[in-house]
């Protein structure tokens, strides 16, 4: 079981590293299911681009910004790094 939760979550990381991020919703991002996705929207944060605007003004700290993940969503530790793995490796696909 819990390797195609595995496999699914990288299918995940996959697919919303290698699309435009625009109009994306947060339950796209790696880690982020159904429910953090309600607090993300709850807690002003619309869509995936929103929360790779938050992962900038972080300044692309990961320890910064997973805190703020567990703040903002309640996002445990393995959620906040999917999270954040997403956001890293796709403004490295996508900007550099």
């Amino acid at each position: 079981m819990s390797q195609s939760t595995s496999q699914s979550t990288t299918q995940k990381h996959t697919a919303f590293v290698g699309a435009p991020m625009t109009n994306q919703p947060v339950t796209a991002i790696p880690g982020i299911g159904k429910v953090l996705g309600n607090r993300l929207n709850e807690n002003g944060y619309p869509d995936a681009p929103a929360v790779y605007g938050q992962y900038l003004k972080d300044g692309k700290d990961p320890v910064t910004f997973k805190a703020d993940m567990k703040a903002d969503c309640g996002a445990n530790s393995k959620q906040q790094s999917d999270c954040h793995g997403a956001m890293k490796e796709w403004g490295d696909q996508h900007f550099h």
